[in-house]
């Protein structure tokens, strides 16, 4: 094995080992690593800008020093003086390696900038916000009847709109009398109406008509993406949408490697809170340009998110979720104040937290619930948050239960070899011909299928880059219905199956998708790892489905609903065929696109459902996957394409599955076709 340092680049997952001294821009550039450049190096476009991680990553095996890299140089310290270099990041052109490291890639490096699908759902929402907007006039101050302007005006909305008694922070304190004033003692007040937390209060006050609006935030917080909603709190309406990638992804990929990293690194959870904040705060001030507000406006915001997002986010070390008991610093909603979470929206800002089902089901999946509620269903429906910590929600007006199931980042494309996260010439749609075994693929940002006229001329900006989560779905399921490869999951030879595009690759087999190598472009290939990965995957989803059924005591399911942003772009034969969901009529397999998204609206708008949220949160039945004997043996069984033992007679009515077995005699026959070449 070479001795060369490692260099590990996030959030591709993609490594390699590279001697000494070599240019970070130039590992990034044989590995295939979206890095972009346009100066040829020579540290003048600053557009390779990297951030280099330091500690010791469990996950990945490796401990990164602090001269990991080269030291920092006259050329990056001319940009820094000339325009500014953002503090911790290096330009990946100067930069060399020592030893091994750990590189994240920003989103601002990036040649092909990340979808971030996590659009609002259309929604009807009863309209009933925590923060309104109230006309008062207010009596002026008289020497006969001495009191203060706050109690004037509290007075004043009291006798007006029955509102209690309200409290006010200095800074409305500071703005009231001018606003008095001008206003000449008419006045708009923002006032939030108070919850459990917090006393109901004066938020902002403007002189006279105050005509202009204010908003709320609806934010979904998740391992691998953050998207908001900006929403207008008098009429409900989504003014503007936006999301980022999480930026403590360099931490580590799955929410384990991150309470790794806090847990061998003594800054580690301090770190991540910092980054995370950091990366609200830039979500923030972009949706707040898009919608063209200033950031002041947003007087409101709910968060969803899992167990460890909620503990990294608040600042508190999730070191208890990664060991049995999994034990929450508190499961309970929270009402806090947006400046003690150092969120760059209105100082006066109230945030709302849903609360968490249990250890690893969190806040995310409390909204799922509030969104689909299972929990008034006449029929049993499974309910699944694919993301890169899938939550599963089986229920009926009877009961719910709920689990988590830890599917890893192979379904956002990460750990796949030729895999990426959802940009513009990612590979989102495939079919393979079952006569000519020869794929035909759609890629983001271009209608055309790769076989039809047009499409180079089409994807000339882009490129086809790579595959992303719901591509490499559709391709696995593809090779599956085509021969390619085996129910095992081993990818058979050019022989076996028929497919030219099947070639030896080391001591398995591997497909061709995709060589665009004579114009520049990449080699995209699947290969038997990369099947591996999604196996992993979805066997982890479909456990985690089967034991909550078994709690029921069913073997089917009347209803299937695929949530999340990822959820919402998957085919239901494809993700049936690999056996990630339980078989079911396809009719009933439905999308609720952002569903965890669409209760943290829910939950924004109208301030009844949090009370209700909170009630059914306490209804819902944990299952902890980690002691249930039955989750190993049916992990076991859904690593098989689409089950070793249970059934899918559903599934079998509408495509017919090849039985194959690749591994009959391939060893041999690989160990000839070595030998000969040897």
């Amino acid at each position: 094995m070479s001795s060369d340092p490692l260099v590990i680049f996030t959030p591709s997952g993609k490594r390699g080992r590279f001697p000494i001294g070599t240019p970070i821009l130039t590992a990034a550039r044989q590995l295939g690593v979206d890095l972009d450049s346009v100066c040829g190096g020579r540290g003048i476009c600053s557009k390779c800008q990297i951030t280099p991680s330091y500690g010791e990553f469990a996950k990945h095996g490796v401990t990164v020093a602090d001269d990991a890299l080269s030291a920092w140089n006259s050329v990056e310290q001319r940009y820094d003086d000339i325009r500014g270099l953002t503090k911790g990041r290096r330009l990946g052109c100067q930069a060399t390696v020592q030893s091994d490291v750990v590189i994240d890639v920003p989103e601002t490096s990036q040649v092909h900038k990340q979808v971030v699908r996590k659009r609002a759902e259309a929604r009807d929402i009863t309209l009933n916000p925590s923060t309104r907007l109230y006309y008062v006039e207010v009596e002026e101050p008289d020497m006969h009847d001495p009191s203060g302007d706050l109690e004037r005006l509290v007075a004043a909305l009291r006798k007006d709109w029955d509102l209690p008694e309200l409290e006010a922070d200095l800074t409305v304190l500071k703005a009231l009398q001018p606003a008095l004033r001008k206003g000449e003692w008419k006045v708009t007040c923002a006032v939030h109406l108070g919850d459990a937390t917090f006393a109901p209060r004066v938020m902002q006050v403007w002189p006279g008509y105050y005509e202009g609006a204010i908003y709320g935030l609806a934010v979904d917080l998740g391992s691998t993406t953050i998207a908001a909603h900006l929403c207008d709190l008098h009429s409900g309406e989504v003014v503007a949408s936006s999301g980022i990638m999480n930026p403590q992804i360099r931490f580590g990929e799955d929410l384990m490697s991150r309470v790794s990293y806090s847990m061998m690194n003594p800054s580690g959870a301090d770190e991540m809170t910092k980054a995370v904040q950091e990366g609200m705060n830039a979500l923030f001030t972009q949706i707040a340009a898009e919608a063209q507000i200033d950031r002041n406006q947003i007087m409101d915001a709910v968060f969803v998110c899992n167990p460890v997002m909620h503990h990294l986010f608040l600042g508190i070390d999730p070191f208890e979720l990664g060991q049995a008991p999994f034990a929450l610093a508190t499961s309970e909603s929270l009402s806090l104040r947006a400046i003690e979470l150092n969120l760059n929206i209105h100082p006066a800002a109230r945030i709302y937290l849903l609360p968490c089902i249990a250890g690893h089901v969190g806040a995310d999946a409390a909204a799922v619930a509030l969104s689909e509620a299972p929990d008034k269903s006449d029929d049993l429906v499974l309910v699944v948050d694919v993301g890169t910590n899938a939550e599963i929600l089986l229920g009926n007006k009877d009961k719910v239960l709920a689990c988590s199931s830890p599917t890893g980042p192979a379904f956002e494309g990460a750990q796949i070899s030729s895999g990426q996260r959802a940009a513009p010439g990612a590979i989102e749609r495939v079919e393979i011909d079952p006569t000519t075994k020869m794929p035909r693929f759609k890629v983001i940002g271009c209608d055309l299928w790769s076989d039809e006229d047009g499409f180079t001329e089409a994807t000339q900006s882009t490129g086809v880059t790579g595959i992303c989560g719901s591509g490499i779905i559709e391709m696995v399921a593809e090779m599956r219905m085509a021969g390619i490869v085996d129910g095992a999951g081993l990818i058979g030879s050019a022989e076996q199956t028929g497919a030219a595009n099947c070639f030896l690759d080391g001591r398995t087999n591997s497909f061709l998708v995709h060589d665009a190598t004579e114009t520049g472009g990449p080699k995209i290939t699947v290969t038997n790892r990369d099947i591996r990965e999604i196996q992993m995957a979805k066997a982890a989803l479909y456990s985690g489905a089967r034991l909550l059924m078994d709690k029921f005591d069913v073997d089917t399911v009347d209803r299937v609903v695929l949530a999340g942003a990822f959820g919402a772009h998957i085919s239901p034969k494809h993700a049936m065929v690999l056996g990630m969901i339980p078989d079911a009529p396809l009719e009933k397999v439905t999308s609720a696109g952002n569903a965890a998204g669409t209760g943290a609206r829910i939950a924004l708008l109208n301030r009844d459902a949090r009370a209700e949220i909170e009630q059914t949160v306490h209804n819902i039945h944990k299952i902890e996957t980690a002691i249930e004997p039955r989750f190993q043996e049916h992990f076991v069984n859904a690593s098989a394409m689409p089950n070793a033992v249970d059934p899918f007679p559903i599934l079998n009515s509408v495509v017919t599955l090849p039985t194959l077995n690749h591994n009959a005699g391939s060893a041999d026959a690989g160990g000839r076709r070595r030998r000969r070449r040897g």
